[in-house]
């Protein structure tokens, strides 16, 4: 009688490959993605583009009707500087609500989970365009200094020092991050601008009236009107009360909300 042996299978050795955990993305190439991001769209390259546009619209604008005792450094920036705060907080906007309105944000936080990295890299690329761009503009107002004393034929009239220029690019620094905060909050680009809209304008334009016409809110004002705070900016030097101002209507109105809309960006869905 012949018996059959059934072959058994061996416990051979399983080798495991191990799983390479990809680099991390250095903050770096974040930083240059998220400047890219700013060009790459229409808009966002004719939002760029419109900056250095204004800017010699403005120049261009003084030398043809601006007195001819008008004309000084102080008055080339001040003219510059009038577009730059309504463009700037767009191009802020822009750069959060893009992730949601573009439906690019699932590939972002994909490729970079932490959402505070991406954020940051957004903060950090929207404070470098102010500050670029107010350099340009100080160029620009340096040119049209030159020329409208060249037509004129007199000595270039330089009556703005270095700390009412860094006064100016600390208030154009704060417009964009108060447009920066409003796309935090909201996330929506329409919505946001046009947010960013009734605070800048009609806001504002409130909150005069009531101190024109109400003694109560006029002493009140620099301590809750951060619009009303900023413009000391543009007039030169500061004192103490108005730094402490600025401090506290800056809490109110832009690292309260920030804070907030941070912390529901952190945890909302990405759809």
């Amino acid at each position: 009688m012949s018996t059959i042996t059934a072959d058994t299978p061996g416990t051979a050795t399983v080798t495991r490959v191990e799983r390479r955990e990809p680099a991390p993305i250095p903050f770096t190439r974040l930083l240059s993605v998220e400047l890219r991001k700013s060009f790459d769209t229409r808009a966002g390259f004719w939002l760029m583009a419109s900056i250095g546009i204004a800017s010699l619209l403005a120049t261009g604008a003084v030398l043809l009707w601006a007195p001819d005792s008008e004309l000084t450094y102080s008055t080339f920036a001040t003219a510059i500087g009038f577009p730059m705060a309504i463009i700037l907080p767009m191009v802020a906007v822009l750069s959060v609500t893009s992730e949601w309105s573009q439906r690019s944000g699932l590939t972002s936080f994909t490729l970079v989970p932490n959402r505070s990295k991406v954020i940051a890299a957004k903060a950090g690329v929207t404070v470098g365009i102010s500050v670029v761009s107010m350099l340009l503009a100080m160029a620009i107002g340096v040119v049209g200094t030159l020329v409208g004393s060249a037509i004129l034929g007199i000595s270039p009239v330089w009556d703005a020092g270095f700390v009412d220029l860094a006064n100016i690019v600390l208030a154009q620094v704060l417009g964009m991050l108060v447009g920066f905060m409003l796309g935090v909050v909201i996330r929506s680009s329409s919505a946001a601008i046009v947010a960013y809209f009734v605070y800048s304008f009609a806001l504002t334009a409130i909150t005069e009236v009531l101190a024109a016409t109400q003694d109560w809110f006029a002493n009140l004002q620099p301590w809750v009107d951060f619009n009303y705070a900023q413009g000391a900016l543009f007039n030169g030097s500061l004192n103490g009360e108005q730094w402490a101002n600025l401090a506290v209507t800056g809490v109110v109105w832009l690292v309260a909300p920030l804070t907030f809309g941070l912390w529901s960006l952190m945890r909302s869905e990405v759809k």
